[in-house]
């Protein structure tokens, strides 16, 4: 079973609050950032340290979200989420990340690839309301 970490990134804006979507090219979709835990490594820092590197953007961890569970190519993988605030930082495109945006709730809603990433988006919005 592959092990992952990631968050619900957000931060405020005039109108509300935004969400960061990452965008994976190996994929062509986009997501929330996440990615695995190195050996001995907590979800908790994880999720932080993932943030970090696919977004630039140090954040504060808020509420626990639901954990996903789902079928990849090697077996099952499963993410424990958390909501996190974006403190500051700045993006620096890579090849496993070439883009972030930052999007009002409704239009990251549509722009999500998958529909467990939507699930857990509407679950962070009512966390935050």
């Amino acid at each position: 079973m592959v092990r992952a970490a990631g968050c619900v990134l957000w931060r405020g804006a005039r109108t509300g609050v935004e969400i960061a979507l990452v965008h994976r090219p190996k994929w062509l979709d986009w997501s929330h950032p996440k990615g695995q835990l190195h050996d001995g490594e907590p979800a908790a820092t994880a999720a932080v340290r993932e943030v970090r590197e696919e977004t630039g953007m140090t954040c504060a961890l808020g509420a626990r979200l639901p954990t996903a569970h789902y079928r990849v190519t090697t077996g099952w993988k499963t993410v424990d989420y958390w909501l996190a605030e974006a403190l500051s930082g700045t993006f620096t495109p890579s090849a496993e990340i070439d883009r972030v945006t930052w999007l009002p709730p409704a239009r990251a809603h549509l722009l999500l690839t998958h529909p467990r990433d939507r699930a857990l988006l509407a679950t962070a919005l009512h966390l935050l309301h």
